[in-house]
């Protein structure tokens, strides 16, 4: 059975959302799943002052939990996005990954991008190309989610969040925007894909 890994950070709940609907997804075509959340790296008094609820109750992703990574057969990486690119716990993360990019040891492993961005050109596009970069340094392998979804993906009428780089919600720029079930599902959708294609390249 194939492990995948769901690496996320969530300041306010949005990407945690989006987090359960992929676990989920992942389920749905029976492979395991683990859900892990990036370690914060504000202080309690800055995050009191931004207003942040407390943290869900997924494990954190320390540094003793890179064999966790180094393991699974296929990682989805979930985050806000600060001006366009990923938040910089997100970041921090990637930057601790000098030792498996020296070792190669997350080549060839497949790898999906989910986001959350405050406004509709705050980055659903942007966030996820710039995080390409740090696949490539690795030499993962993006699986980008296309317009598999369905032909709600085309509608005009509403404000929806994702791309064809991945499953996306928009937050508003005060967090007060909850993922729609369009976006809930889209990352249920997009879940089952990525476990579909990592399926496809396990031993027969």
């Amino acid at each position: 059975m194939p492990r995948i890994l769901v690496l996320y950070y969530s300041m306010y709940g949005h990407v945690k959302k989006l987090a359960d609907q992929i676990a989920e997804g992942v389920r749905q075509e029976g492979c395991e799943v683990v859900v892990y959340q990036a370690p914060e790296t504000l202080s309690e008094d800055v995050l009191k002052l931004l207003k942040a609820p407390p943290k869900p109750s997924d494990p954190v992703f320390t540094f003793d939990k890179h064999s966790v990574l180094a393991e699974a057969d296929g990682v989805l990486f979930g985050f806000p996005t600060r001006f366009g690119m990923m938040c910089a716990q997100m970041k921090a993360v990637f930057d601790s990954f000098g030792h498996l990019w020296q070792s190669g040891a997350l080549a060839t492993k497949p790898a999906g991008l989910f986001f959350s961005t405050g406004s509709q050109g705050g980055g659903q596009e942007t966030t996820a190309f710039t995080t390409v970069t740090q696949l490539a340094h690795l030499g993962m392998v993006f699986v980008p989610l296309g317009y598999t979804y369905g032909p709600d993906e085309f509608r005009q009428d509403r404000v929806q969040g994702g791309s064809a780089y991945g499953a996306g919600t928009y937050a508003g720029a005060d967090g007060s925007r909850q993922p729609i079930d369009y976006e809930l599902a889209r990352a249920k959708h997009q879940g089952s894909y990525f476990a579909k294609f990592v399926k496809r390249l396990a031993p027969k």
